[in-house]
């Protein structure tokens, strides 16, 4: 059985299932994107009883599901393989946490099994996306679909269940991997959403269920692996070795190789001295040098101009695609370094998760839990405010443990603490005066540098939009949150009325999705989730800033 046609689905703009007058040259106009966005959810919309959800570009087999060991394979799901051609297969032992099962030894690999419909990125990223699912969540609520929202939350918790934690994505190469922790902020939107439960009890026995998976879930950032050495602090890391297995082939790694080669001065000794066919002797030093080139067919060609890449590089590269910002080069050359970092996005997503615990504990009726959660909040601030806040940058900076150093160069994760509630009036004040070094006509670049790689300048991302801007609000600063979430929401406008289409990313100089990306992953895809999600909660923002200030009724009463 062929997936062509449902890759090819994926691939398909959405821009036709607009009326023909909007695919039309036209001036940018919100009501055009609200319809775009509406019409969107059931594009991207997937489940196990849909086969398109099987389709994985990255994959040229037979298509795989695996369920969980041990789970029951009812009716339902001998129909889907009957219907959808799909091999079904247990994994082959029980996980309980994220890394037990080497997706690397599975004879095959596919789609994690999960129960409930979920929405996916767009394009060829036919799955259910670890940060990607709390923006789209936040979305789907403020479209009114929060029956979807909570179907999405429940999966995640079955990943957490099942899988050892909320993964990359519901694939099986994922298994080593998580992606920037935001579960309990997608389970606090669907509780704070009144139209989610019919009443309190309800909402109650969710979060009391729940409550398990994400103790679970937040438990992955505490192992010694994820530990940013002794800061208190924690870094991303990947439980696998050497290239990432959703790899096709070795072009992009022979591509760093050629670039490294050509920019010596930058290499932090990512380069190996290899042949290109080694004999047994060295094929068995470079497992611990570089990979395994006997396992691995990657590992193998990735091989240019007399040279390998480190075994340390691999690392990085797997820890980059756990920060969700593949391809930068914020965190050294190709982001091989990511590894090395206390991260300031990372560690501000850990305090909100604690401090969120903290509150559900309470909720629950959890004291003992409550101060345990609180306590790990308390001490994570202390570390964050120690090695992460530079009071001579005047922002948070990301912080090179292996080098004992902060990260000289500014990067628009800087505001993440904001969101989080970190921040201490001086500080966020601090911040604000920074925003000059990242705004441009179209909203935040990531950053100052413009390597070419997708998450550095000129580019910017719907995520990172709403965590700063939702921030600065929070802070007091709303016209300042107004002004960058009009000037994002006019790029997606501008780039929809030009092409019909939502983009994953979007160039910040220009202000419109006129991307050419020459590092790494190159392609701007169409859908998008999660800058649908963030759209619809940034034109909430700015229907709230805009409403005239009122003073409290006690300044009134004087």
């Amino acid at each position: 059985m062929t997936w062509t046609p449902f890759i090819a689905r994926l691939a398909l703009p959405l821009a036709l299932a607009l009326p023909a007058q909007a695919r039309e040259p036209a001036q940018p106009d919100p009501a055009q994107t609200r319809a775009y966005i509406e019409r969107g959810w059931a594009t991207l919309t997937r489940s196990m009883d849909d086969c398109s959800s099987f389709g994985d570009e990255k994959m040229d087999h037979r298509p795989v599901l695996y369920l969980p060991a041990g789970y029951p394979r009812d009716a339902r799901i001998d129909a889907i393989a009957r219907r959808c051609g799909v091999d079904v297969r247990e994994l082959p032992r029980r996980i309980e946490r994220v890394g037990d099962v080497d997706p690397g030894k599975l004879p095959r690999q596919g789609l994690l099994y999960v129960p409930k419909p979920y929405v996916v990125p767009g394009g060829f990223f036919n799955e259910m996306y670890g940060w990607d699912s709390y923006f789209i969540v936040l979305g789907l609520l403020a479209d009114d679909r929060e029956a979807l929202a909570r179907d999405m939350v429940d999966n995640a918790l079955f990943e957490v269940e099942h899988y050892g934690g909320m993964l990359n994505a519901n694939r099986s190469y994922y298994l080593t991997r998580a992606q920037p922790p935001f579960l309990a902020e997608m389970v606090r939107a669907v509780l704070d959403d009144p139209a989610s439960f019919p009443d309190r009890k309800q909402a109650d026995a969710w979060l009391a269920r729940a409550w398990p998976q994400l103790v679970r879930d937040h438990a992955t950032w505490l192992r010694a692996e994820h530990r940013a050495g002794g800061t208190g602090l924690a870094r991303y890391f990947d439980y696998g070795a050497g290239p990432v297995l959703e790899f096709r082939d070795a072009g992009y790694l022979r591509r760093v190789i050629d670039w490294l080669v050509a920019h010596p001065q930058r290499d932090p000794g990512f380069l190996v001295e290899a042949s290109e066919h080694p004999d047994d002797a060295e094929a068995e030093r470079l497992k611990t040098r570089s990979c395994d080139v006997r396992a691995s067919q990657v590992c193998a060609q990735a091989w240019s101009q007399g040279r390998r890449l480190s075994a340390d590089f691999y690392l990085g590269d797997r820890a980059m695609r756990e920060s969700g910002f593949d391809v930068n080069f914020h965190f050294g050359p190709f982001a091989g370094l990511t590894h090395h970092h206390a991260p300031v996005c990372l560690n501000s997503l850990l305090y909100r998760y604690e401090r969120t615990l903290g509150a559900f504990a309470r909720r629950l009726g959890k004291a003992a839990e409550a101060r345990r959660y609180d306590g790990f909040a308390g001490a994570r601030k202390a570390a964050i405010e120690r090695y992460l806040w530079n009071a001579e940058a005047g922002m948070y900076l990301d912080y090179d443990f292996v080098r004992g150093k902060p990260n000289p160069a500014p990067y628009v994760t800087t505001f993440y603490p904001l969101w989080a509630g970190l921040a201490s009036p001086a500080q966020a004040e601090a911040l604000r005066g920074k925003l000059a070094l990242f705004e441009r006509r179209g909203g935040l670049a990531m950053s100052g540098e413009e390597s070419g790689a997708q998450w550095d300048a000129p580019f910017g991302w719907a995520p990172n939009h709403w965590l700063a801007i939702s921030g600065l609000e929070a802070y007091g600063f709303r016209d300042d949150a107004r002004r960058l979430a009009e000037k994002f929401t006019a790029t997606i406008d501008r780039a929809l009325a030009h092409d019909g289409t939502i983009r994953e990313k979007y160039n910040m100089d220009s202000g419109d999705a006129d991307v050419e990306v020459s590092v790494g992953y190159s392609e701007n895809v169409v859908g998008f989730g999660w800058s649908n999600g963030v759209y619809l909660k940034l034109r909430e923002l700015i229907e709230r800033t805009a409403a005239p200030r009122r003073e409290p009724a006690a300044a009134q009463a004087r």
